[in-house]
């Protein structure tokens, strides 16, 4: 299928999505949030782009991002490459990490730019990760409520916060309340197909289809975890991963083995 150009927007700022190939965790642990979030930093050294909010998902990323010294594809070519290359290495492996290329929706003024922070922020409320947004570690909402300052100012927080007061205390408060608000915002996202939900299970309907599987083998899920062997037990891993549509998350909780471990298997 052709791909269609990108739509570029006149005030050079952009919603933008990542999601993993297959739909596959991005992120195994902190260490690897960490390093994206390192990566944000170190490829907006030269001003090249500035940043209004982020969130780190298991299995995507969303970002508010405006174009500066650089142009979007550019910019998203850089934090991807470097981010896939740290990603291969530590895990020993080869290939796409991230789906086809970037998705994008331009945001052309303020009140949309305004909803698309809040939206991203809530991410991890509508996920069900959390009950309200300054919960979440891996999201720049904090860096507007709390003020952080870490990793060099990653966050240029002072445009947004203007638009509600040029008072710093009435601007945050604003902020907050504006981010709480009951809203029906509708933006980019990464949402499963009607097949995917149909594929979709719950922990205990996973469990005891993880526990038919390794009993045909005379195992069951804590003998998994003392294999003798690393061989059988990854071999047992793929054969459960490849009979059962679900995450290398939820696995790896069920499994009670290490995300880093099921990803390797």
């Amino acid at each position: 299928m052709a791909r269609y150009p990108r739509r570029m927007s006149h005030t050079q700022v952009y919603h933008v999505m990542l999601r993993g190939n297959e739909k596959k965790d991005i992120f195994l642990d902190d260490e690897d949030r960490n390093q994206f979030i390192d990566t944000l930093g170190k490829m907006k050294e030269d001003k090249n782009y500035y940043i209004y909010a982020y969130c780190l998902m298991d299995n995507h990323v969303h970002l508010l991002i405006k174009e500066a010294n650089d142009n979007i594809a550019r910019i998203m070519k850089r934090i991807t490459v470097s981010y896939v290359y740290y990603f291969n290495k530590k895990y020993a492996r080869v290939g796409h990490l991230f789906h086809d290329r970037f998705r994008s929706e331009i945001i052309d003024n303020d009140s949309y730019l305004l909803a698309a922070a809040r939206y991203i922020h809530n991410n991890p409320v509508k996920a069900g990760l959390v009950k309200s947004a300054g919960n979440y570690k891996w999201s720049s909402y904090k860096a507007y409520v709390c003020g952080e300052r870490a990793r060099g100012n990653l966050i240029s927080t002072e445009f947004l916060l203007s638009m509600f007061s040029e008072d710093p205390q009435i601007a945050v408060r604003e902020f907050i309340r504006f981010t709480q608000q009951v809203n029906e915002d509708k933006f980019l996202d990464f949402q499963p197909s009607a097949e995917e939900e149909c594929l979709s299970i719950n922990d205990k309907e996973l469990k005891e289809r993880i526990e038919n599987i390794l009993g045909k083998h005379g195992r069951s899920v804590e003998e998994l975890k003392k294999c003798v062997s690393r061989e059988e037990r990854d071999a047992l891993i793929r054969e459960i991963k490849g009979s059962i549509s679900t995450s290398v998350r939820q696995l790896s909780k069920l499994l009670g083995i290490s995300k880093d471990i099921v990803f390797r298997a």
